[in-house]
């Protein structure tokens, strides 16, 4: 827990010092009319320096931005004009991807590269609208992040798909993040972070019967998946969430609609086996039993 409390001061300084900007030369504005510097999103990013210094800065204008974006370099923070109308939308489904790729490398509508590091993404919405177009709910990211991606915060956004996984953060050995004042919707593991997560003041809407929340912990006993003060609503008999992977759930001052499941979903269970110097360990899932009980309507 204290290493979950160090990582908890760690983000609030990120934050604060991401907050503060960085210079004039470190910030691109994006606008759909065309007067800021770029018109698409992926086009400011493109020409983001390769070695800035400090925080680099990209403002995006109110708009309805169709496409799909790929995060290449650290440092950077995404910031919308309003979170209800600066909107980030792309349809993909990741079994298509896969079809002809070899990874799931482009298969988000925002893709967050091997080990690029400090993003923040503030007053946004994104979504992945292929499961609304096309009547399949199969693994739809709205964001996908791999390995070595840690630090990563959302602040003030909406993350939307209409399929599972919305928002994929899997560094397992080691990611490390923080989401607050936040809508997340989906279908089936809708958010589904490894390694350490906290989520704070924050909606979630589920709209499948499998499970709402998923965790992976495998990779240090540590390793949480914390939400405060948040909501939980969705279909009727809409489960909370799922043992899966070794993982540790945590949920403190939530509410939970009388729509959720009075159960915990076990389907397709299993437990990895993980040493932890020569100990085998399996983690605990911490919502237990007589779900009813702490239900508010």
């Amino acid at each position: 827990m204290k290493k979950f409390v160090f990582l908890l001061a760690f983000f609030l300084f990120t934050y604060s010092f991401f907050s503060k900007g960085g210079s004039d030369h470190n910030f691109f504005i994006v606008s759909k009319d065309g007067s800021g510097d770029f018109t698409s999103i992926q086009s400011a990013l493109d020409n983001v320096p390769a070695n800035h210094q400090g925080i680099f800065a990209i403002y995006v204008k109110e708009g309805d931005y169709n496409e799909k974006i790929f995060v290449e370099k650290s440092n950077l923070i995404i910031y919308g004009e309003n979170r209800d109308k600066t909107i980030i939308e792309f349809a993909e489904l990741r079994k298509n991807w896969k079809k002809d790729h070899n990874d799931d490398y482009g298969s988000a509508v925002v893709n967050i590269k091997k080990d690029v590091t400090d993003i923040i993404f503030k007053s946004l919405t994104i979504i992945n609208n292929y499961g609304e177009l096309y009547d399949d709910h199969d693994h739809a990211f709205a964001i996908r992040g791999f390995e070595g991606v840690t630090r990563i915060i959302l602040d003030d956004c909406s993350v939307i798909s209409y399929g599972g996984d919305t928002v994929s953060l899997w560094n397992t050995d080691d990611g490390m993040y923080y989401h607050t004042n936040c809508h997340f919707e989906g279908w089936v593991d809708y958010v589904c972070p490894r390694g350490y997560c906290l989520i704070e003041n924050s909606t979630f809407y589920g709209h499948n019967l499998t499970a709402s929340i998923w965790h992976d912990g495998s990779k240090n006993e540590d390793q949480k998946l914390v939400i405060k003060n948040s909501r939980f609503d969705g279909v009727k008999d809409f489960p909370l969430g799922r043992f899966h992977r070794d993982a540790q759930f945590y949920l403190v001052d939530c509410t939970f609609s009388a729509n959720m499941a009075d159960k915990i979903s076990t389907l397709h269970h299993q437990i990895h086996q993980v040493p932890y110097n020569g100990v085998r360990i399996e983690y605990i899932f911490l919502i237990v039993k007589l779900m009813g009980k702490i239900i508010v309507g």
